[in-house]
């Protein structure tokens, strides 16, 4: 990726201050917005998909899946568990 320097621009134009910020972190910005838990979308027909996502440690009976005002959502719920754990390390 390329950075490019404004600064002499800046100097000839006052009162744009605002613009030359949203263009820097436009340009700053190389489009990858961070997820996680990081998923896959297949398109496995016209109208079909398949959405997989790596959730390690939980079970199907802890997520949950609904639709909400046109988006998925995707939760999780890990349940308490009764057994007590002896660690070794």
């Amino acid at each position: 990726m390329r950075t490019f320097d404004f600064a002499p621009l800046y100097r000839s134009s006052v009162g744009f201050d605002q613009i030359a910020n949203m263009m820097d972190r436009v340009l700053t910005n190389d489009g990858a917005t961070p997820s996680y838990p990081p998923y896959n979308i297949e398109k496995l027909d016209n109208d079909a998909y398949r959405i997989s996502i790596a959730v390690a440690g939980f079970s199907d009976s802890d997520l949950s899946v609904e639709v909400r005002e046109k988006a998925l959502i995707v939760s999780a719920r890990k349940a308490d568990e009764d057994e007590a754990k002896s660690y070794l390390h």
